[in-house]
């Protein structure tokens, strides 16, 4: 083999082996091409969701605002229901207050009233001897209709007539006065306990009118209730509308003083 054959043999693995590098380095660079898409449409996704999640972070707080806004909405709204519907029980109640101041001045019927207080007390305390409180202004009254009533109490109950010691050193407040409407008063009626205080009946015209009013609660309570479903109702619609964007008279166990 003579130096030319030699010469043209090495430039032909010359030729080979560049050609053999050129293809090892585009398999490099297209293997590293694949690889970098690869991790950067990884980053790109891990980029996404991180987005998509506070989006949903977001968006959940978002939500939570707008229930608690709704909530402290209907608890407020509540609120001036149960004040308006207690607003127009104690307007009421100061209205027949006021009204039973008028009971006293008919002496007449005010005096069979007083009479049929007493026998109706009576009957509660089934006692031989009792004590009873009135006003400084009904002492007569109470006086004149005491017979009568022991009489009618013994008829009914088919017992003895008892005896009924009218207490003259401790009289029930008077009528109220506009100058000075917080002592405490009394609009009229009576008051019995037993001779040892334990027991005490009130059947005063104010007791009776507190009885009937606590009687006439549960009713006050619907219309509480059905006044809140109206209010609950509406809050709902402006919500999604955001969103989607005894015998009538009492007992008191305490002592008469």
């Amino acid at each position: 083999m003579n130096d030319a054959d030699v010469a043209k043999q090495i430039q032909q693995m010359v030729r080979f082996i560049n050609q053999e590098a050129e293809e090892k380095a585009n398999e490099i660079l297209v293997s590293a091409e694949e690889e970098f898409n690869i991790e950067k449409l990884q980053l790109v996704e891990a980029e996404k969701k991180k987005i998509r999640q506070e989006y949903e972070r977001k968006e959940k707080q978002v939500q939570v605002r707008k229930k608690i806004e709704y909530s402290m909405q209907l608890n407020a709204s509540r609120i001036k229901v149960l004040q308006a519907q207690d607003d127009v029980v104690n307007s009421m109640k100061d209205v027949a207050g006021k009204d039973l101041l008028n009971v006293s001045q008919h002496h007449h019927q005010y005096k069979h009233l007083l009479k049929d207080l007493i026998v109706q007390s009576l009957l509660r305390l089934k006692e031989p001897s009792v004590l009873l409180r009135c006003r400084k202004d009904d002492y007569h009254l109470v006086e004149s209709v005491l017979h009568s009533a022991k009489e009618e109490y013994a008829e009914k109950a088919n017992v003895y007539p008892p005896e009924i010691i009218v207490d003259q050193d401790v009289y029930l407040p008077p009528a109220p006065h506009h100058h000075n409407a917080h002592v405490s008063f009394c609009s009229g009626g009576v008051v019995l306990a037993s001779r040892d205080g334990k027991i005490v009946f009130e059947n005063s015209l104010d007791a009776r009118l507190d009885v009937v009013f606590r009687k006439k609660l549960p009713e006050a309570s619907t219309l509480r209730k059905a006044l809140l479903s109206i209010v609950e109702l509406v809050t709902l619609m402006l919500s999604w509308l955001l969103i989607a964007d005894p015998q009538g008279a009492s007992w008191s166990g305490c002592l008469m003083e």
